[in-house]
């Protein structure tokens, strides 16, 4: 038997974020990242509107680019004294993971980050408090989903989270948040979308239920992500990427991923490259190594797209973004070829532990996944 979970409710479009002003309750936190979503006002936006709704709010920030077990323990601790009916996350999937978690740890303070690793071990939720995720990228779709990504910093693993009780009760959806990412990380982000899609789309836990929100992610991406990389106010191409990263996230959430995220988690944990950018990089090398004995899925999404070559086409794709061919190619980060090759046999054998090489179309023994970290990292 299959199931199929999404968010009770989901609102979306232009003017989404009002839905705030509907809450009930006494307390809500608010979790973000940086300090974008206070720099272009939605910070204080969503504080103005939980306020009409006549709920006290406090505010846990700083959540970093690859949220810590730290980060969450911080979260709990205001939690606990705060006792909020909802907890509200906004800002980039760093901030929607961690505020699932914290969530966790909130509801149950004695509860181990060791103790949740395994996939479907949270216990129940909600006994507290709600959740309510507003991305502002177009990219994790935690928003919609049942997983959340955190990092030992003392292992350097990033560890995926899976489990139903997670999925967000509220899901809102408003395209002018997004609307602010810089080009960059509109680039990164829009690739991870793509992943999702693609992943949740060969995957062997694929169902009739998600292949449509796959292929219609993917269509999406190809063709609104280079407008809204290249004018970042465009709010058509602002919604149609939102609208992809949700799609994407209610496939991926039901269907599972595979090796690209695995890889990803585990180089982003090891040389700290972000997520999207480590996704789109191994996207096409992935691709090239399922299709050796998994060619058939692949070829219904050329067929769909009109197109060829997948692998070669996301390529194309990622030019257009600028996004670098290989690893090695990232000019801008502080890692050498002898990092990476001392490290290489510890992040396969990661790799293949994690749990999305489950559903991965193609099983993988750890030198495999070996080979493909050799060929994204050097290009080969």
């Amino acid at each position: 038997m299959n199931s199929f979970m999404v968010p009770p409710t989901i609102h979306h479009g232009e003017g989404a974020l009002e839905e705030l002003k509907n809450l009930t309750g006494e307390r809500a936190v608010l979790v973000t990242g940086g300090s974008s979503m206070k720099k272009f006002g939605f910070l204080a936006e969503a504080e103005a509107l939980l306020a009409e709704a006549k709920l006290e709010t406090m505010i846990v920030d700083g959540v970093e680019p690859n949220p810590s077990v730290k980060t969450i323990e911080r979260g709990k601790k205001v939690m606990l004294d705060f006792k909020p009916d909802w907890v509200i996350a906004i800002g980039g999937g760093s901030a929607l993971d961690a505020a699932k978690i914290m969530w966790a740890f909130y509801e149950y303070p004695e509860l181990k980050f060791d103790e949740i690793i395994a996939v479907g071990s949270m216990p129940k939720l909600r006994r507290k408090a709600k959740f309510v995720a507003i991305p502002s990228t177009s990219g994790t779709a935690s928003e919609i989903t049942a997983f959340s990504v955190v990092t030992d910093t003392e292992k350097k693993i990033k560890y995926p989270i899976v489990s139903p009780e997670i999925i967000p009760d509220i899901a809102i959806v408003d395209p002018k948040i997004p609307a602010t990412m810089p080009a960059h990380i509109t680039a990164n982000t829009g690739m991870d979308v793509l992943a999702h899609a693609v992943e949740a789309y060969v995957s062997t836990a694929a169902t009739d239920y998600t292949d449509p929100l796959a292929l219609k992610a993917i269509k999406l991406v190809f063709e609104y992500l280079p407008k809204a990389y290249a004018d970042g106010k465009d709010l058509t191409a602002r919604e149609e990427m939102h609208n992809a990263s949700t799609l994407a996230g209610m496939a991926f959430s039901n269907a599972s991923l595979g090796i690209i995220h695995s890889l990803a988690h585990k180089i982003g944990g090891e040389l700290h490259v972000t997520h999207g950018l480590a996704n789109a990089i191994l996207l096409p090398y992935v691709i090239e190594y399922n299709a050796a004995t998994a060619p058939e899925r692949y070829r219904e999404i050329e067929e769909f797209l009109g197109i060829d070559n997948l692998a070669d086409a996301i390529r194309e794709l990622n030019k257009k973004l600028a996004i670098k061919p290989s690893f090695q190619a990232i000019d801008w980060l502080d890692y050498t070829d002898a990092d990476f090759e001392a490290i290489l046999v510890r992040m396969a054998k990661n790799a293949l532990a994690d749990p999305c090489t489950l559903t991965n179309p193609r099983q993988p023994e750890a030198t495999d996944l070996e080979k493909i970290y050799q060929q994204s990292y050097y290009g080969l």
